[in-house]
Formats: structure tokens, C-alpha cells, sequence
């Protein structure tokens, strides 16, 4: 898969600013199943030819986001031989700052997915010391992605790497959880996973098989068998329709300091979400109550604005 890297897309260092989210693409779409010898990067690593597939500039894809926030996508834009050549020449060169281009989108970025591959767009330089800019798409989708302002969670989830922002980030069966900043995310064995050098998440939905099954009581049945931790390592909370519960401990037997937290959110559903959360530091307990606090289930007849409905 051609995953997107959370660095800055003209330099690579790491980014920190909140405001400003920079991803990048490494290769076209359509060029990462070519062979490493057909791919010829001409002088700087924005500028691409591919033999059999095309030629291929590197462009910033501004993107803006609720909150306030802005996401630059460091996307690639497939353009004819001479306007590779030409920008090529120029690249070092003044004349830079007059570049201008047009060709059509060569990645597939998320959530616009296939709809996007291949969009006719424009670009431009703004100014000489970064890539050129996307300043007009040529068809309804490209267009919108350039105008709209976009739900800055629906799309950050899309990113599986590391983001310096927490992200609310759907589960299905309307659940949702906060993936919080520094943490990748994938979907194996039935859950969700977020990961970072210290700590982890897996999150997993459950449905109950008993109808009209007291949340008290499906949460029982999801504890059964359970480790029974001391009483200052576990913790119910009563919720307005429905319950949760959490319990944490620090094994032995792994030859390093962990810890582990368990948490359990049962609202009157008839269905429950769970968090496994790792952690190294003692002091993480906290974070991890907080990713089981930030369960949250959206009920589908709720009728007001749209979001989520968070649980208290």
C-alpha cells in the first residue's frame, strides 16, 4: 500500500505544528508496482519518470479542515514529457517562481478515494521555496476538494501513521474512539489498533446475542472470566442509560515493566465496545482511562446535529 508519511512534504523532517498537518505520498499510485529500476527521479525527488507509466511532479495539495486546521497533502500530479522536462530545467533556476502545470491527480488520496485518481488540476508555484501548489481542479470532485471546508476527523482517520492531533475515529456499528496523537492505526483480527513506541490500543465492538439484555448484564458476561484486580485497581462508572467499567494491572511475567488497562462502555444498545490498552509508564494510567472515556456510541435514531453522541 502507498501510505502517506507524516512529515513535511518538501523537507521530510517531522512536523509539530497543530494547525498545519503535512502527509506525503512517496511514489504515484500507478508507479508503485513498477520495478525500482524503471522509476527515474530526475535532480530532486520531486520530479519522476517511470518507464511504461508516465512522468510525474510533486505538488501540495492544500486541504482545509474544521477546526481550523489545514492539511497539506504532498500528492503527485501525472503531466506530459515536455512539462516534466521543462520543469526540470527550471528548477533551480528563477524562473521557477513562474512555474504553472497542468495534469491530473496520480494518487487516490482517502477519503476521496478513485474519485480523485486521475481529477485534472492545476498548479502553481506560490513560492519558490516549496512545491508548487494545487490552485484549481478541473472537475466537481477536484473542485470541492479545493473549496469545501472538510470534517477534520473523517478525514485524519483516513491516515494510518502517526498525526501530532488526536483523531475521532469510527469504529462501525456507531461507535467511535479517539486515536490520540503519535499513535498509527490498522484494522486486524477484528479490531482496531493504535500503536506507538510505549503504548497501545486495540479496540473492539461487540454485539450482545441476548435480546433485551440489561446493560449490567452483558457487561457481567464480558467480564466472565476475567482478572479480578484490588479494589483500588478497578473502577464503575453509572452512565444515563448503561454502564462502564475499567480494571488495570502491571504483570510480571513479560521481563520489562508493562502495564494494562482493560475498559468496557455498555450503553443500552444492545451492543458494547472494549479497550486493551498497554503502557510503560505508571503515569499513562491516565491516558489510557481517557481513550475508555472517549468511547462513544452514536445512536442511530438521534435526530439532532450530526456527530457523535459522547458518553458522559
Amino acid at each position: 500500500m502507498n501510505t502517506p508519511l507524516t512529515s513535511c512534504s518538501c523537507c521530510g523532517e517531522p512536523l509539530t505544528d497543530e494547525r498545519r498537518i503535512d502527509v506525503r505520498f512517496g511514489l504515484p499510485d500507478a508507479a508503485f508496482t513498477a520495478p525500482e529500476e524503471a522509476r527515474h527521479f530526475l535532480g530532486p525527488s520531486a520530479l519522476l519518470r517511470v518507464d511504461g507509466v508516465g512522468s510525474f511532479l510533486r505538488c501540495l495539495l492544500p486541504v482545509r479542515l474544521t477546526g481550523h486546521t489545514e492539511l497539506v497533502v504532498g500528492t503527485w500530479v501525472q503531466v506530459d514529457d515536455d512539462t516534466l522536462r521543462h520543469a526540470h530545467a527550471v528548477w533551480d533556476d528563477a524562473a521557477y517562481a513562474r512555474l504553472s502545470l497542468r495534469g491530473t491527480l496520480a494518487n487516490a488520496i482517502r477519503p476521496w478515494g478513485d474519485a480523485l485518481l486521475g481529477a485534472p488540476v492545476t498548479a502553481r508555484v506560490g513560492d519558490p521555496e516549496e512545491l508548487p501548489y494545487l490552485v484549481a481542479g478541473h472537475d466537481p470532485t477536484a473542485a470541492r476538494l479545493l473549496e469545501d471546508v472538510w470534517d477534520r476527523d473523517h478525514v485524519l482517520s483516513r491516515f494510518p501513521h502517526e498525526l501530532p492531533v488526536a483523531v475521532r475515529t469510527d469504529l462501525g456499528s456507531h461507535w467511535s474512539v479517539e486515536r490520540t496523537a503519535g499513535l498509527t492505526a490498522r484494522h486486524a483480527d477484528g479490531a482496531d489498533h493504535f500503536t506507538g513506541p510505549d503504548r497501545g490500543v486495540a479496540v473492539t465492538v461487540f454485539a450482545d446475542d441476548t435480546p433485551d439484555r440489561a446493560p449490567e448484564d452483558f457487561l457481567a458476561a464480558l467480564l466472565d472470566g476475567a482478572p479480578v484486580p484490588p479494589p483500588d485497581q478497578r473502577l464503575t462508572e453509572r452512565l444515563p442509560q448503561g454502564v462502564r467499567h475499567a480494571f488495570w494491572l502491571t504483570p510480571r511475567d513479560h521481563g520489562r515493566e508493562r502495564h494494562e488497562f482493560w475498559g468496557f462502555t455498555v450503553p443500552a444498545s444492545g451492543t458494547a465496545a472494549g479497550v486493551f490498552c498497554s503502557h510503560q509508564a505508571p503515569q499513562d494510567l491516565s491516558w489510557a482511562q481517557h481513550v475508555w472515556r472517549s468511547l462513544s456510541w452514536n445512536d442511530p435514531a438521534h435526530t439532532g446535529s450530526p456527530g457523535h453522541v459522547r458518553l458522559p
